[in-house]
This record gives structure tokens, C-alpha cells and sequence, in this order.
């Protein structure tokens, strides 16, 4: 199949699919006489292995390192696990700081009468304070 079809039947954009191929992400696509691509199943597989690992979090970098020594002709599976396990940590940090932030905003409106409004009308004196310190 082409590039095209490809783009549609993975749900990657064909920049991204070339983009992968540039980047090593998914071996090298073979061609027609005319140059065009030829995308089997094969690289159809690694473009849904290479689009499942992004949407995880991981870094083009860490794919490349993860696909390089899944490519390699030695066991490093243990080496693909640490990645991994790197990956979650990663993630798992993301995760606590957007969870903090939402327990932030959470109590920013649970307390809003009692905490926003004085803070608000805090930083607005200020800013009036400011303007008249100006104008002076």
C-alpha cells in the first residue's frame, strides 16, 4: 500500500510516517521503480508500535533507543525494561504534578469566597498602589 492509505488505515499522518522513517523509528520503507513507498504489514505493525509508544509519553529519543535494541541482534530486555520502567516513572511524575494541580483548583473554588476574593482584592490594591507610586 502506499504512504497514503498507510496514513489512513494507522491514523499517523503521512509527514509522521515519513518523519518515523527518518528517524529510525520504523525500518526503512521499501520503494517502487518509481520511488514510490510500499508499505507492508510489517512496517503497518511498527508504525502502530511506534504511535502506541508516543501516545505513552515516550520521547522520540527513548523510542529510538528502545527500537535499537529491540533491532539488535542480543537479548536486551532487560535494557528495554529499564526504558520502560524509566517511562513510567516519568509519567507517573506527570501524573502527581497534574493531580496536585488539580487538588490546587479544587481548593481554590472550594474556598473561593473566603480565599480568592481576599487574595484578589489583595493584589488589586497593590496594583492600585502601584499606579498612584507611578503618577507621583
Amino acid at each position: 500500500m502506499n504512504i497514503k492509505e498507510a496514513s489512513r488505515q494507522t491514523g499517523v499522518s503521512s509527514a509522521a510516517i515519513r518523519y518515523y522513517e527518518k528517524e529510525g523509528l520504523i525500518p526503512p520503507i521499501d520503494r517502487s521503480e518509481v520511488g514510490n513507498r510500499e508499505i507492508d504489514a510489517r512496517i503497518i505493525r511498527r508504525i502502530n508500535f511506534a504511535k502506541q509508544m508516543r501516545s505513552a509519553g515516550m520521547t522520540i529519543e527513548n523510542l529510538r533507543k528502545y527500537i535499537q535494541l529491540f533491532d539488535a541482534q542480543e537479548d536486551n530486555t532487560k535494557e528495554q525494561i529499564n526504558l520502560l520502567q524509566e517511562q513510567l516513572a516519568e509519567m507517573e511524575e506527570r501524573r502527581d504534578d497534574i493531580q496536585a494541580a488539580i487538588d490546587h483548583l479544587h481548593y481554590k473554588l472550594d474556598h473561593y469566597e473566603d480565599h480568592m476574593m481576599t487574595t484578589e482584592a489583595e493584589l488589586k490594591a497593590l496594583e492600585r498602589q502601584h499606579d498612584a507610586a507611578q503618577k507621583d
